[in-house]
C-alpha cells in the first residue's frame, strides 16, 4: 500500500475508532496524526514535526481571544446576567402568543451574544425559564426543546469563540466574520420562533398574558441596558479600529467582571473558581487546536484535500450540488464532532474548493458554523442538548421529540444561508469590512 494512502486511512480510521469508543477527540486526532506521519516521515521526525506544529498552531496573538472571551462568558454566567436580559426578552416579545416560549428564544439570543456560548446560554437562561414555563402549563419537554434549540444562536452573533477558530484556519477578517454572523444568527432565532407561534396555533396557550406599563417596560429594558452594552463596546470597537479582537477580549474580562461586582453577584471569593472554570474550557479548546495543526500539516504532506477535491469535483462540477454535498456531510459530522475539531479538520479541505467556485470565505465560515451549530443540539454528542436536558431534569428522549420541528425549522434556515450569500455578506459589505 502506498505510504499516502496508509497515512490516510490511519487517520481516518483512528479519528473514527476515537469517537467510537468515546476517546476524547483531541486525544484521537494526535494519536492518529502522530501514526500518519511515522508512515509517512518516519517515527523520530514525525515526534518532533507534530509536536512543533502543535506549538505552532496555539503559538498565535489572535487566539489569545478565545481564553479571554471563555473567562467574559464565565463571568457572565456567573454575574446575575441571565435574568435581567430575560425580563427584557419578556418585554420585547410579551404580547406573541407563547409568550414565555419567545422569551426563552430572544432571552438565548440576547444572553449567547454577549457570553459567545451556547452551553452557558442554555444552562442560565434554561434555569431561569424551564421551571416558569412548567408553572404557566407549558409542558416540560417542550420548554426544554425550546431552550436548547435557541441556545446555539449566540455562536452566531458576535461575539463569536467559533468564528475566531474558523479565521485562524481560514485566514479572513474576524471583524468581517463577526458581522456576517448577524444574518444567520437572526436567522436561527426566527426558524425557532416560527416553531413556537405554529405551536402555540396548534396548542391552547397555557400562559396568562402580562402586559407591563410603559414605565415598567422602560424600566426592565433599562436594567438590561449595561448587560448588551458590553456586546456594543467589543463589536464598535473591532470595527472602528480601536482595538483588535484579542485587545476586546480582554476588556470584555474586565466589563463583565465590574459588572458583576456592580451587580453584588460576583465576590472576590469566587474568582478562583470562576478563572478555574474558565480554564478548563480554555485548556480543552487550545488543546484542539495544537492537535488540529499537526493533523492539517500530515493532511497536506499526504495530500488529502487535493485528493478530496478531485474527488468531489469527479462527483460533479455543480457549485450547487457539491456545497449541498458538503453541508450534508457537515451535518452527519456535527452530531459526532464539537464545531471546533470539526473546523480544524474540515475547513482546510472544503475551503478551497469552494473557493475554487469564487464563494466568499466569510460567506463560506458563516455555513459552516450555522451548520456545526446544528449538531450541538443533535444526539449522540449534541452538549447544548445534554445541558438543556439536564437542567430541565429529563433524559433526552422526551426532549428530541419535541425538538424535531426545530431540527427541521434550522435546517432550512441553513439552505437559506447557504444560497442566499446577501444574509451573510451584506452587513460587513456595507460597514467596509469586506469588498463586494
Amino acid at each position: 500500500m502506498e505510504p499516502v494512502t496508509l497515512a490516510a486511512l490511519i487517520l481516518a480510521l483512528g479519528i473514527a475508532v476515537s469517537i467510537l469508543v468515546s476517546i476524547p477527540i483531541a486525544v484521537g486526532i494526535g494519536l492518529s496524526s502522530l501514526g500518519a506521519a511515522a508512515v509517512l516521515i518516519g517515527p523520530e521526525s514525525a515526534a518532533l514535526a507534530t509536536s512543533q506544529r502543535m506549538f505552532a498552531g496555539i503559538n498565535s496573538f489572535p487566539l489569545l481571544a478565545i481564553p479571554f472571551f471563555v473567562l467574559a462568558g464565565v463571568l457572565m454566567n456567573n454575574g446575575g446576567i441571565a435574568g435581567r436580559l430575560i425580563d427584557a426578552a419578556k418585554v420585547l416579545v410579551g404580547r406573541l402568543p407563547a409568550s414565555l416560549a419567545h422569551t426563552n428564544i430572544v432571552a438565548n439570543a440576547m444572553f449567547g451574544a454577549v457570553s459567545g456560548a451556547a452551553v452557558a446560554a442554555a444552562a442560565a437562561v434554561g434555569t431561569v425559564m424551564t421551571p416558569r414555563m412548567e408553572k404557566e402549563g407549558y409542558d416540560k419537554a417542550f420548554s426544554a426543546a425550546v431552550n436548547v434549540a435557541s441556545a446555539p444562536a449566540g455562536m452566531l452573533i458576535p461575539p463569536s469563540n467559533t468564528f475566531i477558530v474558523y479565521s485562524l484556519v481560514s485566514s479572513t477578517s474576524i471583524a468581517a466574520l463577526f458581522m456576517a454572523g448577524v444574518g444567520p444568527g437572526l436567522i436561527w432565532t426566527l426558524a425557532c420562533m416560527v416553531v413556537a407561534l405554529i405551536w402555540s396555533r396548534r396548542n391552547s396557550n397555557p400562559e396568562t398574558p402580562v402586559r407591563p406599563t410603559l414605565s415598567q417596560a422602560a424600566l426592565v429594558l433599562w436594567r438590561a441596558v449595561p448587560s448588551l452594552l458590553m456586546m456594543v463596546i467589543v463589536i464598535g470597537g473591532i470595527i472602528a479600529g480601536v482595538f483588535t479582537a484579542t485587545e476586546s477580549s480582554a476588556i470584555a474580562v474586565v466589563y463583565c467582571l465590574l459588572l458583576g461586582f456592580a451587580y453584588r453577584a460576583i465576590k472576590v471569593a469566587d474568582l478562583p473558581r470562576i478563572v478555574l472554570d474558565a480554564s478548563r474550557t480554555t485548556a480543552i479548546v487550545m488543546l484542539l487546536v495544537g492537535v488540529s495543526s499537526a493533523l492539517s500539516f500530515v493532511m497536506s504532506f499526504a495530500r488529502i484535500p487535493e485528493l478530496v477535491s478531485e474527488a468531489l469535483l469527479g462527483l460533479t462540477t455543480s457549485p450547487v450540488a457539491i456545497l449541498v454535498i458538503m453541508m450534508v456531510i457537515l451535518l452527519v459530522v456535527g452530531t459526532f464532532m464539537d464545531p471546533t475539531p470539526a473546523i480544524l479538520i474540515f475547513v482546510p479541505i472544503f475551503l478551497p474548493i469552494v473557493m475554487s467556485f469564487g464563494i466568499n470565505p466569510v460567506h463560506f465560515g458563516t455555513m459552516i458554523v450555522y451548520n456545526l451549530c446544528v449538531g450541538v443540539i443533535t444526539p449522540p454528542v449534541g452538549n447544548v442538548l445534554f445541558v438543556g436536558s439536564r437542567v430541565a431534569g429529563l433524559r433526552i428522549e422526551p426532549v428530541v421529540a419535541k425538538l424535531v420541528p426545530f431540527l427541521v425549522a434550522l435546517v432550512i434556515g441553513l439552505f437559506v444561508v447557504v444560497f442566499t450569500p446577501a444574509v451573510s455578506t451584506w452587513l460587513p459589505i456595507q460597514m467596509g469590512l469586506m469588498s463586494p
